[in-house]
């Protein structure tokens, strides 16, 4: 199994549709990467839930989540389940954030996201962040769209204990989801694990990967 790491990453962006979408899909990343590199920059953008509740539940979580990291948060108010029809404003809002960052990991949806909103601000991506490894996290759902992943970030126990402990914490407006408990979460990051050999992992795709073998 090939290992890519260890190099500079001092900048990080890291969007979603909807508040929680990040914390879910790549939270324990982001505690992982953030332990690693104290001070680190990430840059977040989440499209909707902007001025309410759930605007507070995510600044109060990615705090949590990024721990030490110097986070800058923007929370927009596109409606929910409605990307396709505001696509100039979540473009624009994808253009913005790509203006004031260089950022050297991209953390998004998969473009094979079933839902519409994680679908298609995951294909805004590359056409603002044309030079940078963006990594497509998962997010269980009813509509049974896991695949194959091709990039995994292991997590050790504690890290993914805490990613469900902060999941349960700061997200209040989620606990009557029926999905939304320890043993959805805590389950798919042992099933990835299994996949490349660790306790728990989560899982990412990776559309496009340029390789310096010979640097």
């Amino acid at each position: 199994m090939i290992g890519l790491g260890g190099g500079r990453l001092d900048r990080i962006v890291a969007v979603g549709a909807h508040c929680d979408d990040i914390a879910i899909g790549a939270g324990g990343t982001l505690l992982t990467l953030c332990r690693a590199r104290p001070g680190v920059r990430v840059d977040a953008l989440v499209l909707s839930g902007g001025g309410g509740e759930r605007e507070q539940e995510e600044r109060a979580a990615l705090e949590g989540f990024c721990p030490g990291a110097d986070l800058r948060l923007s929370v927009r108010k596109l409606p929910d389940g409605r990307l396709p029809a505001h696509w100039e404003e979540a473009k624009s809002a994808v253009e913005e954030l790509r203006g004031r960052t260089e950022p050297d990991l991209v953390l998004a949806p998969r473009t094979d996201d079933a839902h519409q909103d994680h679908r298609g601000l995951a294909r805004l991506i590359p056409t603002a962040f044309r030079d940078h490894l963006v990594l497509g996290y998962e997010i269980v759902k009813w509509d049974g769209d896991l695949g194959r992943p091709t990039a995994y970030q292991p997590l050790s126990p504690r890290i993914a204990e805490e990613k469900v402990r902060l999941l349960q914490e700061h997200y209040p407006s989620q606990r009557h989801r029926p999905w939304y408990d320890r043993e959805a979460f805590l389950g798919l990051a042992r099933i990835r694990g299994i996949e490349c050999h660790q306790r728990y992992a989560e899982a990412f795709a990776v559309t496009k990967l340029t390789l310096n073998l010979g640097g």
